[in-house]
């Protein structure tokens, strides 16, 4: 779904920079209300085996609270000491579906839990692509799959003189982040 004209405009297209959603036009939000399923109908078509899980998918709040917990205050006492610019919660942690007209409260408590542990899951990947830079930044000796947003900046693996040269350099190097931090 692209995102309205109006709203790029409101919030400079950058994400977590905004004001909220806009609300829809009244036509839109009866459309959205006609479509949704109520929250019994939703567990009567929902498999057996689908709701007995659910438990062990909700459990993982306890591990993501304690790893959240953990991350925000290494990020708090670390990052002023070394100088690396601190990352935006709000940048990844955005619990806007909640007030969609088409989904039900099942629905809804699923995009609010799945919202915070993909968006903490990414809080965390550049907390750590940031310690990374500062404290090793030296790419792998093969591609990877998917490389974080500082990975680009890393040395090339098994060049020692690069390493020695420009390590230093490269742990200071956030001046693409000005922009973007407070």
């Amino acid at each position: 779904m692209k995102t309205p004209k109006a709203k790029r405009a409101r919030d400079g297209g950058r994400p977590g920079h905004n004001q909220g959603p806009l609300p829809p036009s009244p036509e839109t939000l009866r459309e959205h209300r006609r479509l949704k399923t109520s929250s019994w109908k939703h567990l009567r078509n929902t498999r057996l085996l689908v709701i007995v899980s659910s438990p062990l998918i909700y459990a993982c709040v306890l591990p993501l609270l304690l790893l959240d917990a953990a991350i925000a205050i290494f990020q708090f006492t670390c990052f002023p000491i070394y100088g690396i610019p601190k990352v935006r919660r709000e940048d990844y942690l955005v619990f806007d579906r909640g007030t969609l007209a088409y989904l039900n409260t099942i629905e809804k408590v699923g995009c609010i839990y799945c919202s915070y542990a993909n968006g903490l899951l990414g809080l965390i990947t550049e907390i750590a692509a940031r310690s990374e830079q500062y404290f090793c930044p030296i790419k792998h000796s093969h591609p990877l799959v998917h490389t974080h947003s500082r990975y680009a900046k890393f040395l090339p693996y098994g060049d020692a003189q690069a390493y020695k040269g420009q390590s230093d350099a490269i742990a200071r190097a956030y001046d693409d982040l000005a922009a973007r931090v407070k």
